[in-house]
């Protein structure tokens, strides 16, 4: 049995192998080695929710509920491939007045801690740019400090080509009011993953989120006046 919270070497080297043979016989033949790896990434994440749980209120309710399966929806997809090739899950904020989430995502090459607004509803959408137009230097200040530079770098999420309607193009906070999406992230190397210190790691990276969540927290949940809604 592995230590609680730590991700198992075979976990990983599984997804790896998923990603290599990504068809249904394949997994057929090695359903017991999923079975273990999904037990494995649940108690992992049951591990990283209590040590969340300490720092902020979340609204999932275990380890479990917070991974996405394994299986894509391909119904739509032009990429048939039946499975992911990456494990993840999400963590809800709770309340009406905690927004945004946490994210955690597993991959080879490609394993980061993340978090933010991933789609904004059009009212939200439009009460953030309406702020962004006010108070963009708070915005300004918020991104540019030294910890949240050193943890994330920049902001990232998709932008619009250009201004949004109603918004001139030379505001002179275009960039932030392109945004579609507001998200951090802070990547991982493969080799950091077997640390028996990674849900802490990864812990730590989400708490140093918490200053931009509740940032945005108050924009959503007051109005232009700084009224409550």
């Amino acid at each position: 049995m592995a230590q609680s919270g730590v991700i198992e070497k075979d976990t990983f080297k599984f997804i790896k192998d998923v990603s290599k043979n990504n068809h249904r016989d394949w997994f057929a033949k090695n359903k017991q080695r999923y079975t273990d790896a999904y037990g494995n990434i649940i108690q992992f994440a049951d591990a990283l929710l209590a040590e969340m749980s300490k720092h902020d209120r979340i609204e999932t309710t275990s380890g479990k509920d917070s991974v996405f399966r394994i299986y894509r929806d391909v119904r739509f997809s032009k990429d048939k491939s039946p499975y992911h090739g990456f494990w993840s899950g999400h963590f809800k904020r709770a309340t009406k007045s905690l927004r945004g989430g946490y994210y955690f995502h597993i991959e080879p090459g490609n394993t980061y801690a993340g978090g933010g607004f991933w789609g904004p509803e059009p009212a939200d959408m439009k009460r953030i740019r309406q702020d962004i137009d006010y108070n963009y230097t708070d915005w300004e200040k918020l991104l540019s400090q030294r910890e949240f530079v050193k943890t994330f770098g920049k902001l990232n999420g998709e932008q619009l080509s250009s201004a949004p309607r109603g918004y001139a193009k030379d505001h002179p906070a275009i960039n932030l009011l392109r945004y579609k999406q507001f998200i951090l992230k802070h990547p991982f190397d493969d080799d950091d993953i077997f640390n028996p210190n990674f849900v802490k790691h990864i812990n730590d990276v989400f708490k140093k989120m918490r200053p931009f969540l509740d940032f945005m927290s108050l924009v959503l949940t007051t109005d232009a006046n700084g009224d409550a809604v």
